[in-house]
């Protein structure tokens, strides 16, 4: 592009200002702005979110599992993740399917048999047992995450509402410029958070951005964008137990599936099992990128006819009533800008699982013989721009290191810290980086039920169990997945 057009100055309307100002209201940015609320029930918070709901990928991309939610019997993930699952048991029964979290690490056969059918419910090495990875339907939790903003009095919800631009003095971020129906106009805020995925707010703040390696393939989950579909009248444990029974049918009927298709995809229960989501990995492809985009958008649509009628004829015992029950209405996203942090986390960090003095989460993964790890807040904080935090799957960490940390429950936490360290800044009047970390973590351990390591709460049997794994150092070094 060798053209520039010169805007001119133009003056803007400031529409509001607050203490704490999120842009993007997916996982991330939800769970901030529930977690500031109630951290600091005094402080002014605006949620800025581009569609008309919430949950980002969790809902309008029908990315519809959260996996890993255990590791062994212990309920290591918890806090606003699995807040989404006990309102859901309240208010909605039945609208998801997993283990229950009194089953996690049970390896009761007629449990194995049943959750052995449903990927990321059982070990993937033996012996088998139950892990809590529950699969739901998003329309409830569209429902459910309005209903927890609508119950934190001091959040202003700014729907259809696009931040485009920071503002900024000197290396002091001091709000955004947002774009929507009403015309462009600007919001201050003492803290923001940058919780949009692809960095639209620190990708023009910080003088550094890391983003596309270059790295493709199996072992690059960074490279990939998805455009979610669901497919309702099949009848989905008929097929797992097919599968079971002929692996090297069901090895050819995957392999054709891919070839009708064009690109990698599967399928995999909804929430129920008459319906499935199928999920895809386009490879090679940005999703801040106008063309990858589009190309994702058009692959993806123009093929899922061919694939219908694929498994209509191979598979009929499962497909033969299916039908297009609906395509995601927002592009699903792996990964684009990452964030140069306070400290950027490594390969050699994952597997090597140390301890920090600022852990904010304490994450399960595949690595590590799956152990939980320990993310730092210092990951999600500008090194750059002062008050300035950028939760989520953009936060700082190399190119293979962010596989295993940008997934659903790693956005949750994430946020969920940073939401809790903008409402301590924003009552002690500090900084973002000065921010008093131990209250930080005081307050996600002992009052919004965020397991953490060293804490006064903090489950002994579980340490034990850890350190006599010696949290996974030994384990096969992990390679990320797709």
């Amino acid at each position: 592009m060798s053209q520039i057009y010169l805007e001119e100055a133009n003056k803007l309307p400031v529409y509001d200002e607050c203490d704490i100002l999120i842009v993007g209201g997916g996982a991330a940015g939800h769970s901030a702005a529930v977690a500031a609320s109630r951290a600091n029930p005094d402080a002014k918070i605006i949620l800025m979110e581009r569609y008309g709901y919430f949950g980002g990928n969790v809902t309008g991309g029908l990315v519809l599992m959260v996996p890993s939610l255990s590791w062994g019997k212990f309920s290591v993930i918890r806090g606003l993740q699995e807040e989404w699952f006990s309102r859901l048991d309240a208010k909605a029964p039945g609208s998801y399917m997993s283990p229950k979290l009194e089953d996690i690490g049970k390896d009761t056969p007629a449990l194995v048999d049943r959750w052995g059918l449903v990927h990321g419910c059982t070990t993937f090495s033996e012996p088998k047992t139950l892990v809590r990875a529950p699969y739901y339907e998003p329309n409830h939790l569209k429902i459910e995450f309005d209903l927890m903003v609508q119950e934190c009095k001091n959040v202003k919800m700014l729907l259809h509402s696009w931040g485009t631009k920071p503002i900024m003095e000197g290396n002091v971020i001091k709000g955004v410029i947002f774009e929507s129906k009403e015309g462009r106009k600007a919001v201050f805020a003492k803290i923001v958070i940058d919780a949009t995925g692809d960095g639209d707010i620190f990708g023009q703040t910080d003088p550094i951005c890391h983003g596309k390696s270059g790295l493709t393939g199996e072992d690059q989950r960074d490279d990939q964008t998805a455009l979610v579909w669901r497919c309702g009248g099949v009848d989905y444990e008929a097929y797992a137990r097919w599968l079971r029974a002929n692996p090297v049918e069901g090895k050819n009927f995957i392999n054709g599936l891919f070839e009708v298709a064009g690109y990698k995809t599967m399928f995999f229960p909804a929430g129920c099992n008459d319906t499935v989501w199928f999920n895809n990995w386009i490879s090679g492809m940005n999703c801040i990128d106008l063309d990858d985009i589009r190309a994702t958008e058009l692959l993806v649509r123009n093929s899922i006819r061919r694939i219908l009628d694929y498994c209509k004829e191979t598979i009929p015992f499962c497909f033969k009533d299916a039908y297009i029950v609906d395509i995601a209405p927002q592009l699903g996203t792996r990964g684009s800008r990452r964030l140069d942090g306070e400290l950027y986390i490594t390969m050699a960090d994952i597997n090597a699982n140390p301890a920090y003095d600022d852990v904010i989460a304490w994450s399960t993964t595949h690595s590590c013989g799956g152990a939980p790890l320990e993310i730092p807040f210092r990951c999600i904080v500008s090194k750059a721009t002062e008050n300035l935090m950028a939760p989520g799957r953009h936060l700082s960490a190399d190119e293979r290191a962010i596989g295993p940390l940008q997934l659903i429950p790693q956005c949750v936490q994430t946020g969920q810290a940073a939401g809790v360290a903008a409402a301590v800044a924003i009552k002690d009047g500090t900084t973002v980086k000065t921010v008093d970390i131990k209250k930080v973590q005081y307050i996600l351990s002992h009052e919004q039920d965020v397991p953490l390591p060293r804490q006064d709460n903090t489950d002994p049997e579980l340490v034990a169990a850890l350190e006599a794994f010696d949290y996974g150092r030994n384990a096969k070094p992990f390679r990320p997945g797709n």
